[in-house]
């Protein structure tokens, strides 16, 4: 989840509260508070579903509805612009969605420049999917000339990328960037490149990759243009929230025109969407007794628009051109729980009376646990949902069987895992720091074609790992568990060749064992030679 620094001084400033006050309620805006530097700065992270929190601004305005220094919408004002860009065709079929604003008059500092640095970075991970969907540049519009120009490009075209010295052309940064390197596949296939340009042909940006060094943001830097490219609407949802962000520092909004052949529009647009909702479902469906005023009271501390509607039982609500994650009345009542305060919540009995027992499946586990840490194993609790990178390419396994999720908020997230080996191998590679040999299991859930099933896995790391350790232990959990299977060659590309085995049961595969691949311990960063095995022990 995103993690956002926030340093004390300038926290105080742009809320215009204590440290003490800030600290005291800012976990009750649902902030998770991480690492302190006493001094200096706290760590707070957020859920994902919140992308206008993930920059101290957007904390700060939240903080000052939710402490009542100032409640309501915040109306950002728009100056109209001169500024234009122009939308060529030839981009359209690469990455055809653009917006862009200027903000004016902002008086950079390092904590603020870190910021919007930060609020880039998360949002393209949290709402871009890794700048597939949304990537945002930022550029010291002091250094360029406008009318501005969004074209497809020769990829042999050269300019100077930022934070190098030397031009390359557009190919060669996909090839040795670090950032070309990291996120060249977004552009596989494509016979010209999305690039923006000024009235000179100087380069601003080169998206979704990176911005050129001729408009890089410094202290210096007052006026800023802002570019947002991608695939669909969330184009503008994040570009909303890095404006809104830094009008909160002071800037001022400047529109720009995009003129392409569909049809021109003026950008940004920060007029809120408009929502009537229940009061009787905000107190049915979270367990409040409030009227319809007292919510709308809640709301505008959330800094919504908020007024109770002529019936007394509806509310008005004008949800802000920044917020990303409305899509339903209960996203709404989400954040008027949290004015209201779910400490102030009554702790009721439940309504009815049940005697409660360990559902079966919780027993086998509990039987499997035991064995596992008898054998020195230590129990990890790997996340239900994975990718298809991680979990089939990575393990060099065919994808199938695979239930995707319709909406995912991550690319790391888009599918439930249909075995447990790749999460463990994850783990490895998250704990390289900690000492050897290293030994995990995992007993749980996994989805295979829709059904699911009651997995054990289990993986041992160090230099002397191999096929001998991993069959002693496989022998242990069957004789322990009781099942019978019968063992024959694998050809699992998980396992090395000659060095791994599949367990069939009733002439089905249940399991596998034995030596990791080397190419599948590349994948993962691991250097020291794996051993892991898998079992299929029940179903649900």
């Amino acid at each position: 989840m995103p993690v956002v620094r926030i340093y004390y001084d300038d926290m105080e400033r742009l809320i215009g509260a204590s440290r003490d006050t800030i600290m005291g309620r800012l976990a009750m805006m649902g902030a998770d508070i991480g690492k302190r530097a006493e001094e200096e700065y706290v760590d707070v992270e957020f859920f994902p579903d919140r992308p206008d929190l993930y920059s101290a601004e957007g904390v700060a305005r939240a903080m000052q509805g939710f402490l009542g220094l100032k409640t309501g919408l915040v109306e950002y004002g728009v100056k109209p612009g001169p500024i234009v860009l122009q939308v060529e065709e030839s981009v359209k079929a690469v990455r055809p969605i653009i917006g862009c604003a200027v903000v004016r008059g902002l008086s950079f500092t390092s904590e603020a420049i870190e910021s919007l640095m930060g609020l880039q970075e998360d949002l393209h991970w949290g709402l871009g999917r890794n700048r597939r969907k949304v990537a945002i540049g930022v550029h010291d519009i002091s250094r360029v000339t406008p009318p501005f120009r969004y074209f497809g490009e020769d990829p042999e075209r050269k300019f100077v990328p930022l934070d190098y010295s030397e031009e390359m052309s557009m190919h060669e940064i996909l090839e040795k960037h670090p950032k070309g390197k990291g996120y060249g596949h977004i552009l596989k296939g494509c016979e010209r490149y999305p690039l923006i340009v000024d009235a000179r042909d100087h380069v601003l940006s080169f998206p979704p990759i990176i911005n050129g060094e001729l408009t890089s943001v410094t202290e210096e830097t007052q006026d800023l243009f802002i570019d947002v490219t991608g695939m669909d609407g969330m184009v503008y949802k994040a570009l909303n929230i890095v404006v809104t962000s830094l009008a909160e520092r002071g800037g001022q909004i400047e529109s720009v025109l995009v003129k392409r052949s569909e049809g021109d529009f003026v950008s940004p647009n920060l007029l809120p969407s408009s929502w009537t909702v229940s009061a009787a479902e905000a107190n049915r469906l979270i367990g409040f007794d409030i009227s319809a005023q007292e919510l709308a009271e809640c709301l505008r501390r959330m800094r919504f628009g908020a007024a109770a509607s002529g019936n007394r039982v509806d509310v008005d609500v004008l949800v802000p051109a920044y917020r990303a994650d409305v899509m339903h009345s209960w996203d709404i009542f989400e954040d008027a729980a949290k004015a209201y305060g779910f400490d102030r919540l009554d702790a009721r009995l439940p309504g009815t009376v049940t005697v409660g027992r360990a559902h079966p499946s919780e027993l086998a586990k509990g039987e499997i646990r035991a064995v596992m840490a008898g054998l020195g194993y230590l129990e990890t609790m790997p996340f239900t949902l994975t990718n298809e990178k991680v979990h089939f390419q990575w393990m060099r396994r065919q994808c199938a069987g695979a239930v995707h999720v319709m909406h995912p908020i991550s690319e790391l997230h888009t599918i439930l895992r249909t075995s447990l080996l790749s999460s463990l191998l994850e783990i490895f590679a998250m704990n390289q720091h900690h000492p050897l040999p290293q030994r995990i299991f995992a007993v749980g859930d996994v989805v295979v074609e829709k059904k699911t099933r009651m997995h054990l896995a289990a993986a041992s790391i160090h230099s002397g790992a191999d096929f001998s350790e991993i069959r002693s232990v496989l022998d242990v959990v069957l004789r322990e568990l009781a099942i019978a299977a019968e063992i024959v060659p694998s050809q699992d590309g998980a396992l090395i060749p000659g060095r791994g085995g599949d367990l069939l049961a009733g002439g089905r595969k249940i399991g596998c064992f034995g030596e990791l691949h080397p190419l599948v311990l590349k994948s993962f960063g691991l250097e020291q030679p794996a051993v892991g095995l898998e079992i299929e022990w029940g179903v649900l």
